[in-house]
């Protein structure tokens, strides 16, 4: 971590800023004296502000759109077996047909946000600084089918921690990206962009915002990029944390695809292979289209009821979830949240563009990758499985934390932002102390 000086504790937004606008003159003055070239590269650098304003005509254009869904037949279950039942997505369409876009887009504009090219591809990302000194940086990556509104809710508590009960010492600078093809981020046109890429660009990222050492936080695709950082071992970075771990034990992975049973297990190891195996059996189609024909789904890029069907399909229990909230119940999640995010996907077009990040990614899941670097681990129940402490401990030789809640689930920042928040706290806690 480095000092801030006095300018440093200036109003963030303002620092950041005109941080942009230096930048910006800088790369104006050095195009003026270096070949083209080079020009072109710094500028590539800039680090440039950014603001959302969708265009209304592609507002009128989803309402109408909405009103003209074409619906298929009722399933011929009671349940979710066959997937997200119709009164399920009627619901969230009717209320989709008046729901207000502009409400999250000044609420992400109200935000400093920013983009800069990165080997070709260019990045949107959020960042706040804290205003209490010696904030550890750290940058959150989401997965799919997430977005940078998973986080919104745990900004302040992160970077405002004295504000949420928790101490000044605990504060973090925030750096939030979209992954490339998602949200407001470019759509990559070459191969090669897996997980391994992003985690160089992302590192790249943090050392062009002039952080000399922070910590990496991510779930689902997420966690993939933030244990690859890892496994990159740049000496800025001291430690991970992750809510979807990847420490499944070999012998378990290859039971669970008709290997040889394993025995011994205990409790928390048994309840994590039959999730484990429920999610194979029942809940890998999603995953299995995207990595093979990401380019068919025309559908989703076509209709908005096909495209949030297909995201509130990610997993039975999110799933589970959001239809009590489309039911009217209080749960972590609200109507307008769940829209805001299918919203993002579908006013920035990149259902398609997002889903080939499956087609290029050949990582294991749940195999544990050697990350030799302090990794803390938060394990929520309703996750696709829930980590045992012991999986752990054996997947990362410097588990410097570990907790097993009682409550959240895939989305663990949008839907528990407060036991996210404290999980991120407690986890970097001990590499405070000792960096």
């Amino acid at each position: 971590m480095t000092n801030q000086s006095e300018n440093e504790r200036m109003n963030p937004d303002r620092r950041q800023l005109l941080g942009a606008v230096a930048m910006s003159a800088i790369v104006v003055g050095v195009s003026g004296l270096l070949p083209s070239q080079a020009a072109s590269a710094a500028a590539d650098a800039a680090i440039r502000p950014f603001r959302i304003n969708i265009p209304e005509h592609d507002l009128v254009d989803l309402r109408r759109r909405l009103a003209a869904t074409k619906w298929p037949d009722r399933e011929t279950v009671q349940d979710q077996s066959q997937g997200v039942q119709l009164a399920t997505i009627q619901r969230l369409v009717h209320y989709w047909r008046d729901y207000d876009w502009r409400k999250v887009e000044a609420r992400l504009n109200a935000l400093p946000q920013f983009t800069t090219r990165i080997d070709g591809v260019d990045i949107h990302f959020i960042h706040v600084r804290s205003k209490h000194e010696n904030a550890l940086p750290l940058i959150i990556t989401h997965g799919w089918p997430g977005s940078i509104i998973e986080q919104l809710k745990v900004i302040d508590p992160l970077t405002n921690p004295t504000a949420h009960g928790a101490s000044a010492s605990d504060a973090f600078d925030l750096v939030i990206p979209s992954l490339p093809g998602h949200g407001f981020s470019g759509k990559p046109t070459e191969l090669g962009w897996d997980p391994i890429r992003i985690a160089r660009a992302w590192i790249m990222l943090m050392k062009r915002l002039g952080y000399t050492q922070f910590v990496a936080q991510g779930g689902d695709w997420g966690n993939a990029v933030t244990e690859q950082m890892a496994l990159l071992a740049p000496p800025e970075l001291i430690g991970i944390h992750t809510n979807m771990p990847a420490t499944v034990p070999a012998e378990v992975e290859n039971a669970l695809h008709g290997g040889p049973a394993v025995s011994g297990l205990s409790d928390d190891e048994k309840h994590a292979y039959d999730q484990l195996d429920y999610f194979y059996k029942h809940g890998l189609g999603y995953a299995q289209e995207m990595a093979g024909r990401p380019q068919t789904l025309y559908g989703l890029a076509d209709s908005p009821a096909g495209l949030a069907a297909w995201m509130l399909d990610h997993d039975a229990r999110s799933l589970a979830l959001i239809s009590r909230v489309l039911d009217g119940k209080s749960e972590g999640l609200t109507r307008d949240d769940i829209l805001d995010n299918v919203s993002l996907y579908w006013l920035t077009n990149t259902a398609v563009s997002s889903a080939r990040l499956y087609w290029e990614s050949k990582l294991p899941f749940f195999a544990p990758k050697h990350v030799a670097i302090p990794v803390a681990v938060s394990a929520f129940p309703e996750e696709l499985y829930q980590a045992p402490r012991s999986w752990a401990e054996r997947a990362y030789p410097k588990l410097v934390h570990y907790n097993k809640l009682d409550k959240g689930g895939h989305f663990a920042a949008w839907e528990q932002p407060k036991l996210f928040s404290d999980e991120v706290r407690a986890g970097f806690r001990s590499l405070r102390k000792s960096s």
